[in-house]
């Protein structure tokens, strides 16, 4: 391993350890200006003394005053010595948050984009080996059937990623305007099921799916919310585990709830997921695949509607994702 791959891995270890040895080194300089500035006032103090005479009548009135000068340059050394430290001390904090914040950040960054990268490529790569093969080969109708559905399974993964990148960007701008109107609760999670099932054939989704649910919402930011949430757990649940969707009235208010029997979240990475670009391991190692935008997405749309998602384990493994609209 060179010295530059080695910085590039260790990078926030590195910074961490010059930022702590420089901010020692700067109370190691404030402490000795404060032995210093101490010394420098007791010899003036002692030198003061000497020059006075035990036979001058106001002997003790002239001692009194140079000991008071003396305690109140100690304290004024001490005054500044302390509003210093405390200012470094906050200083340093709020530096030192700052700097691992942006290292992270662009290191997230750089995984968001060799993700991204990878979930461009994956559906671009099928459907043009899927063009191909229809060009080059005569197939009955039953294979170009196949062949055509697969393809506009990937276009519809492309668009879904695309208009995830997108409306991301445009929410954080603040160029995004809600759009509310009355809308098919119910409708609109089966929708979302049925365009899942048929981009996972092969993954069991159970649905227990209340009729008639109305609420007021945007519509295309509720159906992503309802795509990101499912697809998530799709993603992170074994193959021959059933994931299961739920939508019903529960106290006069609307429950949405997912839930999937993976290997679940960690307490401490239980609000850290819905940040974005904010991916557990490594792009190089992970298996699972994605863009870290899903979940930070998804808690958005949530908040804009007056909600929030949250996060608890199921039993005996996995997660469960529950919105109260």
């Amino acid at each position: 391993m060179n010295l530059a791959s080695f910085y590039k891995k260790n990078k926030l270890t590195i910074a961490t350890w010059a930022y702590w040895i420089l901010l020692l080194y700067i109370i190691a300089a404030l402490v000795w200006w404060f032995v210093e500035l101490n010394q420098q006032n007791t010899e003036m103090y002692l030198f003061k003394k000497e020059l006075l005479s035990l036979q001058d009548p106001n002997y003790q009135v002239k001692l009194n005053f140079i000991e008071e000068e003396q305690k109140r340059n100690v304290t004024q050394y001490l005054g500044e010595g302390i509003t210093f430290f405390a200012l470094m001390v906050l200083g340093a904090i709020y530096v030192y948050r700052s700097v691992r914040k942006q290292i992270r950040l662009n290191d997230q960054q750089q995984n968001f984009m060799m993700a991204v990268t990878h979930e461009l490529k994956t559906p671009i790569a099928i459907t043009r080996l899927n063009l191909e093969t229809l060009q080059r080969r005569k197939l009955d109708s039953v294979q170009q059937e196949k062949i055509i559905d697969i393809s506009l399974q990937e276009t519809a993964r492309l668009n879904d990623l695309c208009e995830n990148i997108l409306l991301v960007t445009r929410m954080d701008s603040g160029h995004y305007m809600l759009h509310p109107e009355q809308l098919d609760l119910s409708a609109l999670l089966r929708s979302s099921v049925s365009n899942l099932r048929a981009r996972f054939p092969k993954k069991e989704i159970k649905e227990q799916i209340s009729a008639g649910i109305s609420f007021t919402g945007d519509t295309l930011l509720l159906q992503l919310l309802f795509n990101n949430l499912i697809e998530n757990a799709i993603k992170y649940s074994p193959a021959d585990k059933a994931v299961e969707v739920r939508l019903k009235k529960d106290d006069g208010r609307t429950r949405f709830e997912i839930i999937d029997q993976g290997s679940g979240i960690p307490d401490i990475e239980k609000k850290r997921v819905f940040q974005k670009f904010y991916r557990s391991g490594n792009e190089n190692t992970r298996s699972t695949k994605g863009t870290g935008l899903g979940l930070y997405l998804s808690q958005k749309i949530a908040e804009d509607h007056n909600t929030t998602i949250e996060i608890r384990d199921n039993q005996p493994t996995g997660s469960i994702f529950t919105i109260e609209f």
